[in-house]
């Protein structure tokens, strides 16, 4: 085709006309009969020999509708999420639902089975984001950023068998918060698990324990105990898996399912059994298998003076040094965390849910590197808020003590007890909102005043404006307050003043 730029003005006007006009002829009827055969497959694919009676409307497995009430307190949780980033000095990035495959596969050890790849659009093989973490070591790698406090609120896709009691889903949430860049030790992480203790805290979940280790301790401790380098990945999974098995499980699975030597385990279960404070890490640093690993000795270190910066930040009683965590994802290399709730909400007489952790985080330091073609790194730690399981807790908690919500802001509602008003209620609610009140009406042109004031009380609309021929003429609204029923009559020019002062007070 000849190109468009090298021909003369009309040369290119004609040449445009005849490759914008429609097809005639066999040519339009071999498009129609080819979306017809399409349709027809598709329709096959969808429905195969199948009634419309039999077709059952439901979410794909593992994922959810959110009801206008369930909006309303997931937000709040969000609000409050964000305005802690905020005030720790992040800035939002966002980035796509979907990445390059290449992009996520290795990334994440044995939770790379659990990506969900897409089908080839293009020739691009893509595959739906795991989480936001490897989307911003991307995102860093690709623009070059060498420092950077992010925080990123997102969608992120799991294929593993769902547990909605338990808040775990397919397709969820993530509150993410991070720091890049090069910094003096542990001054970043502390901050944070201080973070992490803000928001847990402001959220009023009950008491909980942040689990905190160090995957230089945990590998120092596998090559102190004789785990072959070729199993450190496989057994530190098995590890992760001790909140949820009794340690005899977890040995089985490392003796019998990874083969690893059945004494080797022994000595990893000396240590994975033990948690404590600072007392903890200076009792390690004299053990004389430890002690004697560089690694491990890192790690050790870096946790004395994590204590140090978490006692002067007021939380160091939140948090526990557990050899048992491990954090099962590959990329991992420093300091992880993981918050629990020590206990949930419950119905009398039942058992307390069990919800797994609500938070956690690490020091992945070589994620960046992966990215970038000169292996240039960007060190980084973060944290995660697991919102929906946080969100499942507060639904439960609303609903033990029987919490209503108001599913609009509504403040004002624009209100007549006669007919042939339409027009002065829109002129009214339209001057409501120029002055940015949140307002509305029924739509309809003549409503009772009884179906409109009970509709106020039924949403919690706190203030309502009563405009009629009466108040018309004397150039006057009536004011009225839908909880105590009191009326007060306002000048017209007036009105919107007073509806804002009110408005402050409450």
């Amino acid at each position: 085709m000849p190109q468009l730029g090298l021909l003369p003005g009309r040369a290119c006007v004609s040449l445009l006309s005849q490759l914008l006009r429609p097809p005639h002829g066999a040519c339009t009827r071999a498009i129609r009969s080819h979306s017809h055969v399409a349709k027809a497959v598709l329709t096959s694919q969808l429905k195969p020999n199948q009634e419309k009676s039999n077709f059952i409307i439901k979410t794909p497995k593992g994922t959810r509708d959110l009801s206008p009430q369930q909006m309303v307190v997931r937000e709040k949780i969000l609000d409050m999420v964000v305005s802690c980033f905020k005030r720790h000095g992040a800035k939002g990035l966002d980035t796509p639902a979907f990445e390059l495959k290449e992009m996520l596969t290795e990334k994440y050890g044995e939770d790379s089975l659990l990506i969900y790849d897409l089908k080839d659009q293009g020739g691009e093989l893509l595959s739906l984001r795991y989480d936001l973490t490897v989307p911003f070591a991307r995102y860093l790698a690709m623009n070059k950023v060498k420092k950077m406090k992010r925080y990123h609120v997102g969608k992120v896709w799991r294929r593993e068998s769902p547990t909605i009691v338990q808040g775990r889903y397919r397709e969820f949430c993530q509150c993410d918060f991070d720091i890049a860049g090069q910094f003096d030790p542990m001054i970043p992480d502390a901050e944070c698990l201080k973070i992490m203790c803000e928001i847990l805290s402001g959220l009023q979940l009950g008491d909980f324990l942040i689990k905190v280790n160090d995957r230089r301790i945990i590998d120092g401790m596998f090559a102190a105990c004789g785990v072959p380098e070729s199993k450190f990945r496989a057994i530190c999974s098995s590890i992760d898996k001790l909140d949820k098995m009794s340690w005899k499980d977890v040995r089985h699975d490392m003796v019998s399912k990874k083969s690893l030597d059945p004494e080797v385990a022994d000595r990893i279960g000396d240590y994975i059994q033990r948690h404590g404070g600072i007392s903890l890490v200076e009792q390690l640093l004299q053990d004389p298998r430890l002690s004697q690993n560089k690694q491990a000795l890192e790690g050790l270190e870096d946790l004395k003076l994590l204590f140090e910066y978490l006692t002067l930040f007021g939380i160091a009683e939140k948090i526990s040094f557990d050899l048992s965590l491990a954090r099962g994802l590959d990329y991992y290399t420093g300091v992880i965390y993981e918050a629990v709730l020590l206990q949930t909400p419950n119905q009398a007489g039942e058992e307390s849910l069990s919800m797994g952790s609500v938070a956690a985080g690490g020091r992945y330091d070589e994620l960046v590197s992966m990215f970038d073609p000169n292996s240039h790194k960007v060190p980084c730690v973060g944290l995660s808020i697991g919102v929906e399981r946080i969100f499942s807790i507060v639904e439960q908690k609303m609903k033990i003590f029987g919490e209503k919500v108001r599913t609009t802001e509504t403040q004002v509602f624009v209100a007549t007890p006669q007919k042939n008003f339409l027009q002065e209620r829109l002129k009214l609610i339209a001057e409501l909102w120029d002055a940015g009140i949140k307002a509305e009406l029924l739509y309809k042109n003549n409503p009772k005043l009884l179906t409109q004031l009970h509709y106020c009380e039924k949403m919690g609309i706190p203030l309502v404006v009563i405009i009629g021929e009466q108040e018309m003429k004397g150039g006057i609204a009536k004011l009225r307050s839908v909880v105590s029923r009191e009326e007060v009559a306002i000048k017209r020019e007036h009105l919107v003043a007073e509806i804002q002062k009110r408005l402050l007070e409450s």
